[in-house]
């Protein structure tokens, strides 16, 4: 086997964790993955619990697709004498598969989050939080060909491929914590703002399959802001943006979604219907629709392409799917309360 193709088969095996080891994995809903946007955005949102499933496909239309899987679970509860602090609770775990190898990425998140009341009367809330991430990086080698494995034009499995493949597992130990200023303005505090920061891989940990030539992973710096509020009675807007920058990767999203409340009970809403747009700065225009019906949401969202690799891809990105349940716990007598707390 020749040195270029040695090269290029490490390569593909490899490549994909070396990009890892400077961009992590990213989705177009992102303000639906609060624990790795930032721990501070745990347990902020207008109910008590949230749970939620996630699920990403990208790059189909080049060749075999980045499939990930996601789900979160969320909460908060009230502390102290007066109850007007909280502290929020979440894990968060993801599997990522993608290659001809099945390269795989696993990794289990849990976070707290401290919200401490600056304002009652804007509903201000400063949050702190933290997460610690155990990630597992995994190939199969049984999957991987090489040349030697091609002898007079053909292909054959059970020809020996001399080579010496590396242990096709490594794990590391991640870090990661946040803050936020969760507030709302008007003269019935019907515009609610968030704006964060964050920080992840504090550990900087080092891996790779090969012990001798080990991949530190770099810090990546997040920054989140928000806006949402009342356009009508029944209809309002939610703007979001993020940056991301990682070793020489960077990422800004920006976009909104315009939300029609239907039907009321007990104060509730019984259905919202939302629609909007999302860009990722010089890669995909992403159209989202989001359908909720009481305590459950269904959000949909597809990638499309306008990077320099869409002559290649079609303009043809990825689509999500999310499903989230939400609910307030009962107080003694049996019924939901509503509380004042972080949430946007």
């Amino acid at each position: 086997m020749c040195i270029a193709a040695i090269a290029c088969c490490a390569w593909i095996a490899l490549a994909p964790y070396t990009a890892f080891a400077q961009a992590d994995i990213h989705f177009s809903q992102f303000y639906e993955t609060s624990i790795l946007r930032n721990p501070a955005l745990t347990g902020v949102f207008a109910e008590d619990y949230k749970f939620g499933v996630y699920y990403r496909n990208q790059w189909s239309s080049i060749s075999n697709p980045f499939q990930t899987g996601l789900i979160s679970a969320e909460t908060h509860v009230p502390v102290g004498r007066q109850k007007v602090d909280f502290v929020s609770f979440g894990v968060l775990g993801y599997g990522d598969e993608a290659g001809s190898i099945d390269q795989k990425i696993t990794a289990v998140y849990p976070a707290i989050n401290y919200n401490k009341l600056l304002s009652d009367e804007h509903n201000t809330f400063l949050s702190v939080g933290f997460t610690g991430g155990y990630v597992q990086y995994s190939f199969d080698p049984g999957k991987a060909t090489f040349n030697n494995q091609y002898q007079n034009g053909h292909f054959n499995a059970n020809n020996p491929s001399l080579e010496n493949l590396p242990n096709p597992k490594m794990t590391m130990y991640d870090l990661g914590a946040g803050v936020n200023l969760n507030t709302t303005a008007g003269n019935q505090n019907n515009i609610t703002y968030i704006i964060g920061f964050s920080g992840y891989h504090f550990t900087q940990p080092k891996f790779s399959y090969y012990q001798k030539s080990q991949l530190t992973e770099n810090i990546r710096w997040n920054g989140n802001l928000g806006m949402g509020g009342s356009l009508s009675e029944n209809v309002s807007l939610t703007a979001q943006a993020n940056y991301a920058k990682q070793g020489t990767y960077s990422e800004i999203m920006v976009g909104a979604l315009v939300s029609w409340a239907a039907g009321k009970q007990y104060g509730e809403e019984t259905m919202v219907l939302s629609g909007g747009v999302y860009y990722r700065y010089a890669d995909a225009i992403i159209p989202v629709v989001k359908v909720k019906y009481k305590q459950m949401a269904i959000g949909v969202s597809y990638d499309v392409n306008v990077s320099s690799l869409k002559e290649a891809s079609r303009m043809e990105g990825g689509y999500e799917v999310t499903v989230f349940i939400t609910g307030r716990y009962p107080d003694k007598n049996g019924i939901s309360r509503k509380t004042v707390c972080p949430r946007f």
